[in-house]
């Protein structure tokens, strides 16, 4: 009876810790593990904070054996003890590369419902447990078409919500050079579910005359209010030809209604840039900060044949800025001398105090066999970077 009764203690508290026994060796705490062999791997981290403190987690599936060409699966996860532990609360058929966010105290999750599809955005009463489903137009069905996005933050400013979004219709329909810039927005006050609560502004289409012919597109873009409160939609830029990337300021009229580039001062050279980042402004200090796949020095001359900056993804650098064209690092935040099976990218996070807490999409060896590579992960992870401002 007593060696029975020690077992169930054993197996409690193996379920209690759950990941955070099984892959000690991974960084951070593991919020998912999904192995390699099942051919679906996991992507679009997104991180909230509740109210009442508790944290919300969601990532989607993608690969050959995942839904993503039709139905996209999003997983919500929560979290009552600051990130120690999660708790798998929902799963979402027809959400992908999808953001969470609360407004006015509830829970919404916003996004495509599958690779390069309709937009639609869904509501939780009860913290990501169970959601609307959309219907039509007054019910959560926004953009009807082909869309592409990342899961980026919807931001609150001058009386509306910001969203920038792709549109997927060209005029090539081939990745890149079918992606064209655009910003949704909504009134702070309006119905969110209903389609004509949301105004969209004007596309920029890809233009292979960028860079002197060698852009081949732009995508998963940040609404970021400058020094001067110029509204910018600063864009991930893709340019296969040199390891020093770029990022794209696109202008943002003060209605949201206009965007316009200027090709020749529009590019900035931004470590990173080529893989997905998140840009947000910390009032306390008064600087920009992000989170990038930078690629530092002694990194570059690892494969010759490695030309590809968006190949990158084994270092995660934190890095700050006064006026959003300037950056300087501050600090590697995770890194792994494997270039090739290991990555900590697509991070979604948030400022929480003196703190920043992190959701990541990352790929690394699971104890016996690696990711399928650095982009295919096979782990969500949180993790928490403390003293942010100090370091």
């Amino acid at each position: 009876m007593k060696r029975y009764f020690f077992m169930c203690i054993v197996l409690l508290l193996a379920f209690k810790d759950g990941f955070s026994q099984q892959f000690s060796h991974v960084p951070g705490t593991v919020v998912h593990y999904q192995p390699a062999s099942t051919q679906k791997y996991i992507g679009s981290p997104s991180l909230v904070i509740l109210p009442n403190g508790d944290y919300v987690a969601s990532h989607d599936f993608f690969g050959p054996q995942s839904s993503e060409w039709q139905q996209a699966v999003t997983t919500v996860y929560r979290s009552k003890n600051k990130g120690r532990s999660w708790k798998k609360v929902s799963e979402i058929n027809g959400a992908f590369w999808s953001s969470l966010f609360v407004h006015n105290g509830e829970l919404y999750l916003l996004g495509p419902d599958r690779h390069h599809g309709t937009v639609l955005i869904r509501k939780s009463l009860d913290g990501g447990k169970s959601w609307s489903k959309p219907t039509n137009k007054e019910n959560g069905v926004i953009l009807t078409g082909e869309f592409h996005c990342a899961p980026m933050p919807v931001i609150e400013h001058n009386g509306r919500l910001w969203r920038p979004m792709e549109t997927a219709h060209g005029p090539v329909l081939k990745w890149g050079e079918r992606y064209g810039a655009m910003v949704m927005s909504a009134a702070v006050d309006a119905d969110l579910m209903n389609a004509k609560s949301w105004q969209t502004s004007t596309t920029l289409f890809f233009d292979k005359s960028y860079l002197n012919g060698n852009f081949t597109g732009w995508l998963e873009g940040n609404f970021v209010v400058g020094p001067d409160k110029q509204l910018w939609n600063m864009l991930r830029v893709d340019d296969k030809t040199t390891l020093d990337e770029k990022a794209a300021m696109v202008k943002i009229s003060g209605d949201g209604k206009e965007l316009s580039f200027d090709p020749v001062n529009g590019f900035i050279p931004f470590d990173g840039g080529s893989k997905k980042f998140v840009i947000k402004h910390d009032a306390e200090s008064g600087y920009y900060y992000t989170l990038t796949n930078s690629i530092p020095e002694r990194y570059r001359h690892v494969d010759p044949k490695r030309t590809n900056p968006a190949s990158y993804r084994n270092v995660l650098m934190l890095r700050k800025s006064k006026d959003l064209k300037n950056w300087e690092d501050v600090q590697v935040i995770l890194e792994h001398k494997d270039v090739v099976n290991h990555g900590f990218q697509y991070v979604d996070w948030l400022f929480e105090g003196n703190d920043m807490i992190v959701l990541c999409r990352t790929a690394y060896n699971d104890g016996q066999v690696d990711a399928k590579n650095n982009h295919d992960a096979n782990f969500l992870t949180f993790h928490r970077i403390e003293g942010f401002r100090k370091l």
